[in-house]
Order: structure tokens, then sequence, then C-alpha cells
């Protein structure tokens, strides 16, 4: 008998047969085996074997395992070699992602993660990313089906901020009014309702940070015009312009400085306006705009909150509606800031809602509901997954048998959907304390600290995302869907069939499945390197750092502000969990809103539900002086440039994109009127 055997460490210990015998047992077990006879005497002969073929004194753990599986081949035990192989499979899949997981963390300890672009290099940042990245391990390897965790891991699909798996869900649309209207407590005591406009102004700031902590996602607030404005009016009476004006500078200052989940990243914020036209309303949204222009302290472009500005004819559309003169306001605002973007009430699928639609600047839309009111107030996504669409069309080359594959991953997603609701649905009410605590979500007003949380999330959505359109299709036809007209159909039945997918599950589960154009910060770059080390380098496919977001056309192709519109407008009204269209202009185009103006009236004709017009930031830290800077400074020559551009849907600045995201922007061709 060996006396010594070598794990896989490199460590030489003492050679025990009884756990070759466990092993084989516990294998026997799985498939209703009970005699521990018999996995003796399979020892005994996984022994001789070794004796024969060994050709080492110290045979390591690997060599004998094979011999195990061998032995219960040849001596008919097929079931239970089957079992050992799945037990050891399972096991090695544990230490690799163990293995992986401390190259992760020395490596956060270097520098943080930048797959979130809001996210610095910050002690707590690091703390933050080494637990989540502990968090995905034991979420993978213990809580999600084997099936799917396979799924995730290969690259077939993306389980979105698995880090917070059974913790919490995605983002909310916060009902500003009814928290400033009622007061609210953030766990250390009552806030009462403000009685000054600068006081509804710091609260809303709280409230943005207080929530972020309970969720995993974005906050917004859908009708924030609308919710200050009857603040003004039923609780603030006599407040002057210029103390509105001070009172949304501040909320704007605190939401790009004060810091939420433990410190690492400031609130991912949105805000929602432009269609209010009482008189406290207009002045809310004026407000809001010339905060934005005149910037932060030095005069810096504010990254958060995300403005979205609502579009709508009768309200502000063209000369003659009340609020015209903010859209053209709106619009010199965004000429300097690339904020606000725009979203279009009259849009097809937005338009029997009324006021009530309302984005996140990430993208994300709430509105149909089969539970409740069909309004966004109080309601958000529970969690997304997306599909590597890329990835089924290199797996099987052929249109039909395309379809095929699709249909199995879809319903592999509405499957692992299914399961993190439920997951989540088990939290009680005392587990997000200011999220449901203070009844923030639509359905939680009855419920109690002990109460699960099931009742309140049915409200939201479950969203099936996907990436990479334009790579699919140059697989399938040989031209993605900006070259060919054949091949655009062929992809508009793909993002077709998705939606009616994901209409399949929300009639099978009732529940409020919906079809998302997944933003992809940092799955662009993660699906093309699993894709390329498996299919080999594909020209127009895998042969660069990232896959191209969603729908759109891919970021290097030379076509014209409209054609990209037209192209990509269909798409919009298929993705009602969220979807984005942009447009990149060479510099500012402050100087001409008339082309401004064409080119948002353009997206509202081609029934576009939301986008934003993209063009180079560059901000002197130094000087303040702002432009398209090449290099130093052209005023004082400082280095210490700030560059800001559109990621994923919201602002951050280049140093915090990630690699895939820093090789698209280099991509990123400049689009023709």
């Amino acid at each position: 008998m060996f006396a010594k055997i070598r794990k896989r460490d490199g460590r030489v210990v003492d050679f025990t047969k009884e756990k070759i015998t466990s092993a084989i047992f516990k294998a026997a077990r799985q498939v209703g085996g009970e005699d521990y006879e018999t996995s003796e005497n399979l020892t005994e002969r996984v022994i001789s074997y070794l004796f024969k073929h060994s050709n080492c004194e110290i045979p390591d753990v690997e060599t004998i395992q094979d011999a195990v599986e061998k032995v219960l081949i040849e001596t008919g035990h097929a079931k239970t070699a089957k079992a050992y192989i799945l037990y050891r499979s399972k096991r090695t899949r544990i230490r690799d992602a163990k293995s992986e997981l401390m190259d992760i963390v020395k490596d956060i300890l270097v520098e943080t993660s930048r797959d979130n672009a809001n996210v610095g290099n910050s002690p707590s940042a690091k703390m933050l990313q080494i637990a989540s990245a502990a968090s995905k391990h034991y979420y993978l390897n213990n809580v999600i089906p084997e099936e799917m965790s396979r799924a995730h891991i290969s690259g077939d699909i993306h389980i979105h901020d698995l880090d917070y798996y059974s913790k919490t869900l995605n983002c909310l649309q916060i009902d500003l009014t009814k928290l400033l209207t009622n007061g609210f407590n953030t766990g250390y005591g009552f806030i009462r309702p403000p009685k000054r406009i600068s006081s509804a102004a710091a609260q809303a700031a709280i409230i943005l940070q207080s929530n972020q902590n309970d969720m995993f996602g974005g906050q917004s607030f859908p009708h924030f015009d609308k919710s200050m404005g009857e603040v003004i009016r039923n609780q603030c009476p006599g407040t002057t312009d210029d103390e509105i004006f001070q009172a949304i500078e501040g909320l704007i200052y605190n939401l790009n400085t004060m810091h939420s989940r433990a410190g690492a990243q400031v609130p991912f914020s949105s805000i929602n306006l432009g269609t209010d036209t009482t008189p406290e309303g207009r002045k809310v949204i004026e407000a809001v705009l010339r905060a934005f222009d005149n910037g932060l302290g030095k005069g810096e472009s504010p990254i958060f909150p995300n403005l979205v500005f609502r579009l709508r004819k009768g309200i502000n559309m063209d000369a003659e509606d009340p609020n015209y003169d903010l859209f053209r306001l709106a619009m010199s605002v965004a000429s300097k800031r690339m904020n606000p973007t725009f979203s279009f009430m009259d849009s097809s699928f937005n338009s029997r809602f009324g006021d009530e639609v309302s984005y996140m600047g990430c993208r994300s839309r709430v509105i149909a509901n089969r539970h409740g009111a069909e309004i966004s107030a109080g309601r958000g996504n529970i969690a997304p997954v997306t599909v590597n669409l890329p990835r089924i069309a290199l797996r099987t080359r052929d249109i039909d048998a395309f379809f095929v594959e699709l249909d199995s991953i879809l319903d592999l997603c509405s499957r692992q959907l299914l399961h993190r609701f439920n997951v989540i649905a088990s939290l009680k009410v005392k587990d997000l304390p200011f999220l449901m605590g203070q009844k923030l979500y639509m359905g939680s007003e009855n419920l109690k600290d002990q109460d699960e949380i099931r009742e309140a999330i049915k409200n939201g959505t479950l969203a099936i995302g996907f990436i990479g359109l334009a790579e699919t299709l140059i697989v399938l036809t040989g031209n993605h869907h900006g070259e060919d007209e054949e091949s655009w159909k062929i992809g508009y039945q793909i993002i077709e069939g998705i939606k009616k997918a994901a209409d399949n599950y929300k009639e099978q589960y009732d529940m409020n499945f919906v079809a998302y154009a997944t933003p992809a910060e940092g799955i662009s770059g993660r699906f093309i390197e699993k894709d390329r080390k498996e299919f080999g380098m594909v020209k127009g496919v895998t042969d660069k750092a990232y896959y191209t977001n969603s729908f759109h056309l891919p970021v290097n192709y030379q076509t014209s502000i409209f054609d990209k519109i037209s192209k990509e407008a269909p798409f919009h009204k298929l993705c009602a969990a969220g979807h984005i269209s942009y447009v990149e202009l060479p510099s500012s185009p402050k100087n001409n809103l008339q082309a401004f103006e064409k080119i948002l009236k353009h997206m509202a004709k081609c029934d576009i539900g939301y986008a934003g017009v993209n063009f180079p930031i560059d901000e002197c830290r130094n000087c303040g002086v702002s432009g398209i800077i090449d290099g130093s400074c052209f005023s004082c020559g400082s280095d210490d440039i700030r560059r800001i551009r559109r990621i994923t849907g919201y602002l951050s600045t280049i140093d915090r994109f990630n690699d895939a995201k820093q090789a698209e922007l280099a991509d990123r061709v400049k689009h023709t009127l």
C-alpha cells in the first residue's frame, strides 16, 4: 500500500484508503446504494490498479481519482461512476472558483474593479468589492441551481449583481411627494415634513442615499418637478425664486459628494422632469437646469443626478406650448453638459400611460403591472439577467438552429429570474428597513417588520436582457443590421422573439416579465473574452475587446445621425424594461440648438422612447476651462484634465471606464447630420 499521497497544493500527506472508500460510498448512495462493504472491496481494486499502473511512489490526488473512475466503470458500477464524476467535477469547480476568488481579491487590493464606473478606489470601495467577490463565489456554489450557475460561469448568460443575489433587489422610482408630505424615518429618528424648500431638497438627497443603501441598483424621482412644486405650493408658501435655486443647487452638490454603500460611491440617482406647467413646477425645472448649467464649485459638469427631460406635445415640444421655453433651456444645458437626456412621452408604447412613464439614466423603465396600478412611483426592477446572443450564433452558425438554442436559453433565464424572485421574496420587511420599512415599495403599505416582502415585490419587473445583436447578425448573415435590410429584419425578429418569450412567461407565471436592452458595462468585455477563447478570433465578432450594447449599431459604423436613429428606433418598443439610443457628435452643439432640436424631433417621429446626445467634455481641473482638450490644457498647460463621456446611459470620467469600455470609446465614430 502507498504510504503517502501528494495534495493539489504540493503537500505530501499520509495515504488513507478510508477516504477512497468514503468517496465511493457517497457516490453509491447518490444512486441508491447502501453496501459499504462493496465500497471497501472497490477501494482494494483501486489500490491494486495504482500499484500496477502508477509510475511513482507518491501518487497525486488526480491520479487516484482517475483510478477510482476507471475501476467503477470496469466493474459495472456505471451509475456510481457517473455520480462520482459529477461530484468530482463540482469539487473541481469549487476549487477553481476559490483560486479565482483569491486572485480577484489580490487584484482588488491593488486597484478596485472597474465593472462599475461609479465606484472609486477608496479603502471602503476595496472592502465592498472584496465582500462582493466572496458573495458571488458563495451564491454560485451554494445557492443558485447548478444548471444556472454553469450557464453564468460559461458565459451563456450573465446574472447581474450576483453579489446581492439573496440580499435585495435592483432599483426604484421613489414617490418623493409621499415622503415629503408625510415624513420618514432613517432609523435614528423621525424626519418631519419640510417647511422650507432648502429642507425639502436636503431631505430628497437623504432619501436617495438611504434607499441606495437598501438596494443594488439606481434610485430615481419619477416626477421631481411635480413633487417639489407641490411642496412649495402646500408646505413652503412664499418661497422666492432665489431660495428655490439655492435649494436645488444644494441638492446637486450633495448628490455629487455624499456617499452611500459603505462610502464606496455616490448615489446612482436620476431625476425626471419637464412636464409640470404649474408656476411652482416650472420654477423647479428652471432651477434644476440652471444649476446644472452653472456646474459645481469650479464650474465642473455634475455627474449626478441623471436628468431625464420629458418631451410631450402640447406641453413643451412646440413653440406655442407652455413649457417650450424650458425645452429650449434643456437643450442649451444638454449641449454643454450632456445632461439632460430626453424621454418621449408620445411614443406609441408610452402615450397610453399619460405622464406616468419615467426612466432612469441607465435606461430602466417600469410601467405595466399585472398586480396593481400601472405607474412608475413605488416600483422598480427586481433583477435582470442577460443573454449572450453572439455566443449562441457562434455555437450554431445557422439561423434556424440559432432560434432553437435561443428559446432554450430564454427558458433558462425565466427560471433563473423566478428562482431569484423566490429567494428575495423570503426577505422580511426588517431586512430592508428604509425601502420596505418606510413603505417606499408599492404593496408594502400594510406589511409589518416580520412579514415577507413577496406581496410588495410582485409589483416589480423581471428583466430578460441581451447583448451583441450586431455581432450576432455578422455571424449569421455576414452583415450587421446597419449594413443590410435583410439582416435588419432578422435582427428585429430576434429581439421580437425575446419580447414574445417575456410576454409568454408573463402569462405562464403571472409575473411582470419584460425584455431589456442591457446596459452591459462589465459584460461587454467578459462575454467576448470567453467567446474568443472558445471560438477563436472571428472577424467583426471576437476580434475586439467588447461586444456592442443591446440592439445598437456598431460604434465604429459610419452612418448619419438620422439613419442610425431610424434603424435603432423600432427596437425601443420591444424592450419595455428599458432602452436607449445615442448619437455621437464631434463637439458640443451649443452653437446650433436648431440642429439639436431637429435631432430630437426626428427621434420622436421615429418612435424612440429614450435617448441622449453625446460629445466630448474635457475640463481642466486647474483653471476650469472646458472644451476639447487633446493633451495639456490649451489655456494653462496643466495635465490635470477631467474627461467626461457617457457610458451605458450615465456619465463618468474616462479613467473609471473598464478596459472594454475604453476600447469601445476609442472606436466610436462621430455621426454626421
